[in-house]
């Protein structure tokens, strides 16, 4: 905001009214006076602090206090004639701010920007959408190819805690911001320590310049806290209006509905399940459908994906956030805590996840590999169950199990590698043809980080691999590795 403590005398000229702080339930302030104030309208108190007006009564209006030191009864206050909004402009990337646009762990050549943008956005009307038509490579194996994400989506990503989730978004943003996509992650109610280190892994990354972190400590007021989400998708949104294609993380929005059930709570507003407020859906709905696939005058679309955490708790999907979010996402992402635990990362449950447009973007090799992978996947769950057989087992069941754990163990990746998607592709047809069907089957992360790194390296085995996917279905493509078989094999050792 760019309203400040000295400015509370000059605005109480220009504006003629002022009310008196008669009750406080931090974060709720009640005041009387102010006869012209609106809903959303800023207010400033003489101490400096900012807040917004949330409720009129006839003899009292209720305010939000943003400040996270309580304001004591008798304080003047007086409204701006303003809705509540935040600085906005290209040097915010690369930054750390607060929801009100205020720099975190300030640096000496930072300005603010004068350019500002309404928090309070109405979501775009259909007309102003168009469908979501291009994959947003994620650099992750399983989702690329079995969980695919398109630009404009909203996914939601929901797991218990420490599973592996922020892990896989640090893979996802660096693989993304070195594309040049804009990313804006909303860190909420965190740590403040927390907040720092990520900060710092994505300087050390050399990403940072792409990436604008809208954070919150859980030592905030929980109104700012509240306003994190939103102030993170305006961020969004001004830099969709420039043409520019942004990925924007909410780390978490349980976190978030718990905040925002405390203020409620405070203001004795009447609650519903779970005690959380009747409007908490639609409060995370309208925030969600501000993403999208939009049409663009000058680029022809630019997207705002959306990748929302919710925390479960022990793998519970019917939770009253949890199912909330479910219904209003475009699919989810389960990170199993039995995965996580028997080492298995990124822990996806590939088959309790769903997406619902990201097999639409795929192309057509990409879709069938998803189409043969799937059924097999299934068929080898189901091999396991005779596995205790041992040496009874017959051949092809030996095979499945085999091939099964390899593509299991090629799915296995550290949170600092991101494979491009047509290294996943052929290193897949290799499993699929059979020339690791003799291997160990932990070798088999190790050769594909070899394939990687000679692919990245050396431009004669990139247009080699680059020419052999060039296909339009799996078969043909395990009939060009089969072609050349001996110096894929090469290729990987």
């Amino acid at each position: 905001m760019q309203i400040k403590k000295e400015d509370f005398n000059k605005i109480l000229n220009e504006i003629g009214e002022y009310g008196v702080v008669d009750q406080v339930f931090h974060p709720i302030v009640r005041a009387s006076g102010l006869p012209g104030a609106r809903v959303n309208e800023i207010v400033l108190f003489e101490t400096g602090d900012l807040g917004q007006v949330v409720v009129l009564n006839r003899d009292l209006i209720e305010i939000v206090n943003f400040s996270k030191h309580p304001i004591k009864s008798d304080t003047k206050v007086v409204r701006t004639n303003t809705q509540l909004s935040i600085p906005v402009g290209l040097e915010y990337l690369g930054s750390l701010i607060d929801p009100l646009g205020n720099l975190l762990f300030e640096g000496k050549d930072f300005k603010k920007s004068n350019e500002t943008k309404h928090i309070d956005q109405k979501p775009p009307k259909i007309y102003e959408r168009i469908r979501i038509n291009e994959q947003l490579e994620t650099g992750i194996t399983v989702l690329d190819i079995l969980l695919p994400i398109g630009k404009g989506q909203r996914e939601l990503i929901v797991g218990d805690r420490k599973t592996g989730k922020t892990s896989v978004f640090l893979t996802l943003i660096k693989n993304q911001a070195k594309k040049g996509l804009i990313i804006i992650y909303a860190a909420i109610g965190k740590r403040g320590v927390e907040i720092k280190k990520l900060k710092e892994y994505f300087e050390r990354e050399g990403v940072m310049k792409n990436i604008v972190i809208v954070a919150t400590s859980s030592q905030d007021s929980p109104s700012l806290i509240d306003l994190t989400p939103y102030s993170a998708m305006t961020m969004a949104e001004y830099y969709k209006d420039m043409g520019k294609d942004v990925i924007t993380i909410f780390d978490d929005l349980t976190t978030h509905a718990r905040f925002y059930r405390e203020i409620s709570l405070i203001a004795k507003r009447f609650p519903g399940r779970d005690s959380y407020p009747g409007d908490i859906f639609h409060r995370h709905a309208k925030l969600l459908e501000r993403a999208g696939n939009f049409k663009h005058p000058e680029k022809g679309n630019v997207s705002i994906t959306c990748l929302p955490v919710a925390e479960t708790n022990q793998r519970n999907l019917t939770d009253y956030i949890v199912s909330n979010l479910i219904g209003i996402t475009d699919g989810h992402i389960l990170f199993d805590i039995e995965s996580f635990n028997k080492g298995v990362r990124p822990a996806v449950n590939i088959f309790l996840s769903v997406t619902r447009v990201g097999k639409q973007t795929q192309d057509k090799l990409s879709r069938d590999i998803n189409k043969e992978l799937l059924i097999f996947l299934i068929k080898y769950e189901r091999a396991q169950r005779f596995s205790h057989f041992g040496a009874e087992l017959s051949r092809e069941i030996k095979d499945t199990l085999v091939r099964g754990k390899q593509i299991y163990n090629f799915f296995e990746q550290g949170y600092d590698t991101g494979i491009p998607l047509t290294v996943q592709k052929i290193a897949i047809s290799m499993i699929w043809s059979g020339l690791f069907l003799e291997e160990e089957t932990p070798q088999i992360g190790k050769k594909r980080n070899i394939l990687l790194n000679k692919y990245n390296e050396q431009a004669e085995t990139r247009e080699f691999i680059n020419q052999l996917i060039n296909v339009e279905n799996f078969k043909e493509l395990n009939e060009n590795v089969e072609k050349y078989k001996q110096r894929l094999t090469i290729l990987s050792k």
